[in-house]
C-alpha cells in the first residue's frame, strides 16, 4: 500500500530519547517509504500527557502519543483537565502496548503499609512524584488518588519533591531525598536497582479509591502480582498505566489514516526488532507485537483505520 501524492506530516512524540519518540520515528520512517516523493515528517518534542491529546485536538499536530491509553477517554467526555475544552472529534489509530502499572513505594523504615497508615504518618513523608502541572498523567493520578484518600501530605508537615520523569524521581528516594515514591515506568532498571538495594513497601490504593477514580475519570484499576519485584509478596491492587495510544483527529483524510494503520499492522516487526534483546515483561513495549493487538484502542478508531482492521480480520465491525 502507498500513496500517490506528497503529504506533509507532524507527529508529536517524548522528551526526545524515549520510546515515544521512536514510535514516531518509526511510523514516519515507514510513512516515508510509502509516500510521494516530497513528502515531509517532523517530530515535535513533547511530553505524552494532556500536551500530546491537546495538541491533536488544537490542530497543533496530526498525530500524536499519548500514555496511560485509558487517560485519553476524559478528551471525548470532557472530563478531568479536559472539563472546559473536550474533544469529542479525537481518534485513535491504534495502541502501542506497554504493560505498566502506577506504584507507591516507600522505604521500609518508615513502617507504612496501607493508607490507613499513610493518614496517620504523612507529616514524615518526602514523596517524589511529578507535577501535578496540568500536563503530566502521573502528577495528575499521584495527586488526585492522594486528595481522594485524604492524605492531605503538605499541610500535615509532608511535602512533595517534584520531578517530570520517573527516573529523576527514583534518583531522588536512592540519594535519601525522598522517603517514598509514587510513579510508572516500573519495567525500568531504575526501579530493579531501587528493590535490589533498598528495603522498600508497596502500599495497596484502596479498593474505594479505585472504584471512584475508574467511575468518574475512566482510569481502570490492575493489579501488579507477588514476585514481580523481590520483596512483593502479595497482589498490590493500583491504578493501570498501560500503552501508548496514537491520536488522530476524525478529519485527517483517510487515505492517510488507511495507509498508517496499514504501517502499524503491517510493519510492526520493524518497532519490535528495537526491543527484542530486552525480556518481554522487562520491556518499555511489550512484544510480540500484534496487528489484532494493536488494533485495540481506549478511544474509537479513526474510520479508515477501523475499515482497513475489519478488512484483514484484525478486528470485528467497531
Amino acid at each position: 500500500m502507498r500513496l500517490n501524492r506528497s503529504i506533509s506530516l507532524q507527529f508529536m512524540g517524548d522528551w526526545g530519547q524515549a520510546n515515544l519518540h521512536r514510535v514516531c520515528g518509526w511510523l514516519a520512517q515507514e510513512m516515508g517509504d510509502r509516500s510521494g516523493q516530497h513528502s515531509r515528517f517532523a517530530i515535535w518534542n513533547g511530553r505524552g500527557g494532556v500536551d500530546a491529546i491537546k495538541a491533536v485536538g488544537r490542530g497543533t499536530v496530526d498525530v500524536a502519543l499519548a500514555t496511560p491509553a485509558a487517560f485519553a477517554r476524559m478528551a471525548l467526555d470532557g472530563r478531568g483537565p479536559y472539563k472546559e475544552d473536550p474533544f469529542t472529534f479525537l481518534r485513535a489509530l491504534g495502541t502501542v502496548p506497554q504493560w505498566d502499572r502506577l506504584v507507591l513505594a516507600i522505604d521500609a523504615a518508615e513502617r507504612i503499609h496501607s493508607f490507613d497508615d499513610l493518614r496517620r504518618r504523612c507529616a514524615a513523608l518526602r514523596i517524589a512524584t511529578s507535577p501535578d502541572d496540568g500536563v503530566n498523567h502521573v502528577g495528575l493520578a499521584a495527586h488526585k488518588i492522594l486528595e481522594l484518600a485524604g492524605i492531605a501530605v503538605e499541610r500535615w508537615g509532608g511535602r512533595f519533591l517534584e520531578a517530570e520523569r520517573p527516573n529523576t524521581c527514583i534518583e531522588l528516594i536512592m540519594r535519601g531525598e525522598a522517603n517514598a515514591v509514587f510513579h510508572e515506568a516500573i519495567m525500568a532498571p531504575w526501579w530493579r536497582e531501587l528493590v535490589e538495594t533498598r528495603d522498600i513497601i508497596f502500599v495497596p490504593i484502596e479498593s474505594a479509591i479505585l472504584d471512584k477514580v475508574e467511575r468518574e475519570l475512566g482510569w481502570p484499576r490492575a493489579t501488579l502480582p507477588p514476585g514481580y519485584f523481590r520483596n512483593l509478596t502479595q497482589p498490590l491492587e493500583t491504578l493501570d498505566f498501560s500503552d501508548f495510544l496514537l491520536v488522530v483527529r476524525a478529519d485527517m483524510p483517510d487515505d492517510v489514516a488507511e495507509l498508517l494503520a496499514f504501517c502499524i499492522a503491517e510493519t510492526s516487526k520493524a518497532l519490535e526488532s528495537q526491543y527484542r534483546h530486552i525480556p518481554p515483561e522487562r520491556s518499555p513495549v511489550t512484544y510480540p507485537l500484534t496487528p489484532a493487538g494493536m488494533a485495540k484502542t481506549a478511544i474509537p478508531l479513526h474510520r479508515a483505520a477501523a475499515r482497513y482492521y475489519v478488512s484483514k480480520g484484525y478486528i470485528d465491525k467497531p
